[in-house]
């Protein structure tokens, strides 16, 4: 016969996988710790009464411009751009040059982080910082950085009609000119009209644009699509956003007036992508706030995808490649340019301040030579 102690050992081995079975039913489950809320109130407020201030101006009241038909260039129509930033503008110089002669045609604001000392350069960006918070990577401090640039501009000029949003490492990859031109006239510069429901091709045979669209990437297919979309908690983004609504895109875009009133007067997505993570390594909201409430509210309205060229071969802990000076030269300026989607892409990035350098000396005869 079995000695007692060894029939009770025998009999708590076979207990263990029922235990296992019964365990999940009878124990609460076990949450990762979710990141802390970096956006206080008093900055939510100071947001909400700068984004009131947009949604009662009067320059909300009719947010269908550029988007009836349009013939060619208008000289009062501008180009917004907007530099995100946590350093030192280290291309300055090379984006004097690029707006240089075009004053009538462009505004400049930039939000840097004002944990950061950062330099304020003379010349077209001087004056140009507005009121800035504190950002952190992979949270949702990067979306109301944007929202409050585009809240800014909406409110300083009316006259600004196209919004780009830019950081301190992206470069221009053509002048001005063509930038303006491929934006406000260009009949041929979206090489995805073709393939819409909405093209015209007796329209643009006219040189008449039937539809100013914003350049927004919008993707619904990622591999990590899921994780990103459950970083919050599982259910955390129901019922305003389903995993079917839900997308993902690069956080630098071109938007028309009509998109960026939308997206400074949004409120209800907001509350949602403005919640802390459980992960990082899977939460970027300014990836997925943008194109998701994009996606949502006018998926016709916006060209789905970017004008800002970025190289993610050989990224490191989620950043870009970055450039460097020994990398720069006419050749890659001309491989950045090539779209699938467009004439040309317009900007690119990420480039080492160290490649200001050569930039610059083959801006005339390569960057801005159309």
């Amino acid at each position: 016969m079995f000695s007692t102690p060894f029939v009770l050992t025998f009999s708590l081995l076979l207990s263990l996988p029922i235990l296992f079975f019964l365990a999940p039913h009878f124990l609460p489950p076990l949450q990762p710790q979710r990141q802390p809320l970096l956006i206080s109130q008093s900055d939510e407020l100071d947001d909400l009464a700068l984004f009131d201030r947009v949604a009662g101006s009067s320059l909300s009241t009719n947010p269908s411009t550029f988007s009836h038909l349009s013939t060619g260039s208008n000289p009062k129509f501008k180009i917004a751009f907007l530099f995100l930033t946590n350093s030192d503008l280290h291309f300055a110089p090379l984006w004097e040059r690029f707006f240089n002669g075009n004053s009538n045609l462009y505004n400049i604001y930039v939000h840097a982080d004002p944990a950061v000392n950062v330099t304020r350069p003379p010349g077209v960006f001087h004056d140009r910082f507005i009121p800035a918070k504190r950002t952190y990577r992979a949270s949702a401090t990067l979306i109301s950085a944007t929202r409050r640039l585009l809240a800014t501009a909406i409110l300083d000029d009316p006259a600004n009609a196209f919004f780009a949003v830019l950081s301190q490492y992206c470069v221009p990859l053509h002048s001005f000119r063509y930038v303006y031109h491929s934006l406000f006239a260009s009949t041929t510069f979206d090489l995805s009209s073709s393939r819409r429901a909405d093209s015209d091709p007796d329209l643009s045979r006219l040189g008449v644009r039937a539809k100013y669209k914003s350049f927004v990437e919008i993707l619904s297919k990622s591999k990590s699509l899921w994780k990103r979309y459950v970083a919050r908690g599982r259910f955390e983004m129901m019922p305003e956003v389903s995993f079917e609504q839900f997308r993902v895109g690069s956080q630098f875009f071109v938007l028309t007036r009509r998109h960026a009133l939308l997206v400074v007067k949004d409120r209800t997505l907001w509350r949602k992508f403005r919640a802390p993570c459980y992960r990082e390594d899977e939460c970027y909201p300014e990836e997925h706030y943008f194109p998701t409430l994009l996606s949502m509210s006018d998926p016709n309205g916006c060209n789905h995808y970017t004008l800002t060229r970025v190289n993610w071969t050989g990224t490191t802990n989620g950043h870009p490649y970055t450039y460097r000076p020994a990398e720069v030269s006419p050749e890659l300026i001309y491989q950045l340019r090539v779209s699938n989607y467009s004439e040309s892409y317009l900007f690119a990035r990420k480039f080492s301040p160290e490649c200001l350098r050569p930039l610059m000396g083959m801006a005339d005869r390569v960057i801005f030579r159309d």
